[in-house]
This record gives structure tokens, C-alpha cells and sequence, in this order.
């Protein structure tokens, strides 16, 4: 039995691991798969991977990218959902601002420096023509910190995905002023080099189970009830995100897209120069 590590988000998009882990898919194949739960995102998920406390992880492709290009020994080895995250942008319910333009010159909630919610600042701030440079902000940690933070005034706004923040939204916790959405395909599946050396054929088995449920995801009977109830949505934002979402067929990242991104990134400073797109990625499907 081979022991690998999975972590995630605990948000919608992870349901089909949850899936096959109940319906113990990867013991069928000798695979003793655990997954763990990384609220803090995609910044807590590069450090574990670093640290080795997670074998594989379901990230931001811009996180994991910069990551990588500052040393992370871990491979992307295919996009888990090619369309883009939606990106909220929020404020407190109470807050003076009312627009995205008001928010210039206010600080920024991040979980972490290096996670979706920084980088992403940095693409609205960078579409609406503000000076990268002078962004301010404020480490939270996790969702429940952002919450706190524009509560108690520590942080302006926050930046979140759009369908996990709407019930905070329809409670009024949280007011959106906008959505910024990714301009690339939003969560790739990373893996530790070291896992990728020993454990390759376990790896690739993984990846099939995985890629087998996302095909028909949309087809599970009531799929859109079951999640709604699992994450306290409403039963209209869960089919409107169904609408939107597509999971990746199992196809590799390939060479040019992980150069489109990195050019962008280049573009909004987030990275310092572009490195050959084979330090990125693994094709598991020579």
C-alpha cells in the first residue's frame, strides 16, 4: 500500500475527491490516499508542499507558479478546472466604500503574501490602472480572518471566491462592489518532485480516478442539491457555478500555456522574468 498526502480548499470545487475517497477508489488500486483540508489556500498549500507535510495539492495556478519560480521542488502535472476562479471583491457591510474605484489607496485583506487572494489583488489593481507599487496589506490567514478583518476595521477589502463568500454576502457580512476573474485556467494539481521520482505510477492512477470523476460530475443525480446542502449555498449560485465550471479532461498544462501565464505575471510584477516552462511542469502522459 503506498501512502500519498492530498490537500485542497474545503470549497465546491474539491466535491469529486471527496467522492472518490468515500467511495475508496484509490484502496482499490493499493493507494492509501488521505486528504487534508487547507483553508488558508494556496499559500498554506506551498509551504506544505516545501515542507513535504503534503504529497500533492489542488492550487492556484498563480500561486503555485510563483512558488515554483522561487524554488518549490514540485512539478504542476495537469489543470484540475480550465475555466477561471471568480474572484469577489468585498467590503464590510458598514464600509464608506461603495465602489471599485474608492478602493485605490485602501488596504487589502490576503491570507497570505504569495496566495490567490495577493496575487489577484495585484491583477485587479494592475486592470484598473493603480500603481502596483503602493498596495497595502494585511495578512489574515484564512476566510474567517478576512471576515474579521473588514468587520473590525483592520482591512479595507478582501478578495475571495465569488459563490464560497455569497452566503456572507447574502447575510450581510461582507458587501461585493465587483468580481475580478482569473485570466487563466484557475486550479492545477501539483506534486512533489520526490513523490513524482518514487511514486509515478501511483501518481498517474491517482490522476486517472480523479479525472474519470470530474468527466461526469455534472451528471450525478441532484449533484446541485447535494452541494448546496454540503456548503450552505443557495440551490440558483450552486447551478449558476455548475454553469460556469469546467474540470480539466486529464490533459496535461502545456509548455505554452505555463508561458502566457508567466508573461503575465511578468506583466503585473508578480514574478521578476520568465523561466523555460519545463521548470513548471511534468507530463504524466508521455
Amino acid at each position: 500500500m503506498t501512502n500519498l498526502k492530498v490537500g485542497g480548499v474545503p470549497e465546491h470545487f474539491n466535491y469529486p475527491w471527496y467522492l472518490t475517497l468515500k467511495n475508496k477508489e484509490y484502496s482499490k488500486q493499493n493507494i492509501n490516499l488521505r486528504w487534508q483540508d487547507y483553508p488558508g489556500g494556496t499559500g498554506q498549500m506551498c509551504k506544505a508542499l516545501r515542507n513535504g507535510e503534503v504529497d500533492i495539492a489542488i492550487v492556484l495556478t498563480e500561486g503555485i507558479i510563483k512558488d515554483i519560480a522561487e524554488g518549490n521542488p514540485s512539478k504542476i502535472v495537469q489543470t484540475f478546472v480550465k475555466t477561471p476562479l471568480i474572484w469577489g471583491i468585498h467590503v464590510g457591510s458598514k464600509s464608506k466604500f461603495k465602489t471599485i474605484n474608492d478602493l485605490e489607496n485602501a488596504t487589502i485583506a490576503i491570507s497570505r503574501f504569495g496566495s490567490g487572494s495577493h496575487l489577484m489583488a495585484i491583477v485587479n489593481a494592475y486592470n484598473q490602472g493603480w500603481d502596483i507599487s503602493k498596495l497595502k496589506f494585511k495578512v489574515i490567514g484564512n476566510l474567517q480572518g478576512g471576515i474579521d478583518a473588514l468587520t473590525n476595521g483592520e482591512a479595507d477589502y478582501f478578495m475571495w471566491e465569488h459563490f464560497t463568500t455569497k452566503p456572507l454576502v447574502d447575510n450581510g457580512t461582507f458587501r461585493r462592489v465587483d468580481d475580478c476573474p482569473t485570466p487563466w485556467p484557475c486550479f492545477v494539481i501539483a506534486v512533489r518532485n520526490e513523490v513524482l521520482e518514487n511514486d509515478y505510477d501511483e501518481v498517474r492512477k491517482v490522476l486517472d480516478i480523479i479525472n474519470n470523476k470530474t468527466k461526469d460530475f455534472k451528471k450525478i443525480s441532484n449533484i446541485d442539491e447535494i452541494l448546496a446542502i454540503r456548503y450552505e449555498q443557495k440551490l440558483e449560485d450552486i447551478g449558476q457555478w455548475l454553469e460556469i465550471t469546467e474540470w480539466n479532461d486529464g490533459k496535461p498544462i502545456t509548455k505554452n500555456l505555463t508561458t502566457r501565464i508567466q508573461n503575465k505575471m511578468v506583466q503585473f510584477n508578480v514574478i521578476q522574468k520568465k523561466k523555460d516552462s519545463s521548470n513548471f511542469i511534468r507530463n504524466m502522459y508521455n
